[in-house]
């Protein structure tokens, strides 16, 4: 990587930067989910190759900014590693590591108390570099930079440790006939009034998908791989239908469309039924 970027290198790795570099950043973590759910282990083996790429091309270019080397991001790494991990590695390596954490239960622990003491450590680090540091928002240490659905249901969940968030899981569906509501408000406005406007209607949407990640978070269904799992279902649904039609799609009417979705959806239930279509 240093070759690339260096003197003599390949001109478009010596361009990039961290904002240009960051799409491709997101493509590889998709690819790599995409080869995990397809099991196809060759590719995985390649995407996570590409993945570990965009780490090397990071790290290459915070050293040369004076920042940090891949070196620092490793060692952070094992030492974070070692502090969270008390129960394998031991509570005296593990506080050589920066574990501040008081009474944690470390022997013959399951994997929800590892969750519970690796929550715990995460706050103390956090308490720690507070009293270092100017007063920070809970909210700060989530990347706004992640997908975000995956975002939405992070913020959801670390408000609710604070006690912001619905007694009720009714509340969440109320919430959502609410803004469904205040949504079709918006586009009313947008369409018959100069008060109205696309961003009005753009919130609102923002609004109702929050409120649906949030439906999912307290229903623990993760919304990212739900909402990966309806799209695969979708495409197979539509090249169902693309089998299915006599001529393209485009030239039939919404009568017809609906006919072969169903059929779709109806083959899709009867071979996961175990029944011949």
């Amino acid at each position: 990587m240093a070759r690339l970027r260096g003197p003599g290198g390949c001109p478009w790795d010596r361009e990039q930067n961290f904002d240009t570099i960051r799409k491709y950043t997101l493509e590889e973590t998709y690819e790599v989910l995409d080869a995990i759910e397809r099991r196809h282990w060759t590719d995985l083996k390649e995407e996570l190759g590409d993945l570990l790429l965009q780490v090397l091309f990071y790290a290459q270019m915070a050293t040369e900014a004076g920042y940090f080397t891949i070196a620092e991001v490793i060692d952070g790494l094992n030492r974070k590693l070692i502090r969270r991990h008390p129960h394998v590695f031991g509570e005296e390596a593990a506080a050589a590591a920066g574990n501040s954490a008081q009474r944690l239960t470390t022997e013959g622990i399951d994997a929800a108390q590892v969750l519970r003491n690796w929550d715990e450590i995460k706050r103390a680090e956090k308490i720690a570099r507070v009293e270092e540091e100017e007063k920070e928002s809970r909210l700060d240490s989530i990347p706004r930079g992640m997908p975000a659905l995956l975002e939405a249901a992070k913020l959801g969940s670390r408000a609710a440790k604070s006690g912001f968030d619905w007694p009720e899981i009714e509340g969440l569906f109320a919430k959502l006939d609410e803004e469904t509501a205040e949504l079709r408000e918006a586009i009313a406005e947008s369409a018959t009034s100069e008060a109205g406007s696309h961003a009005a209607v753009e919130a609102e949407v923002g609004d109702l998908l929050f409120t649906a990640v949030n439906l999912a978070r307290r229903l623990k269904v993760d919304p990212e791989m739900a909402l990966r799992g309806t799209n695969a279902k979708f495409r197979r649904r539509f090249r169902a239908m693309e089998c299915a039609a006599a001529e393209p799609l485009e030239s039939l009417p919404l009568e017809a469309l609906d006919h072969l979705w169903n059929d779709a959806k109806e083959l899709e239930r009867n071979v996961d039924g175990g029944l011949k279509p």
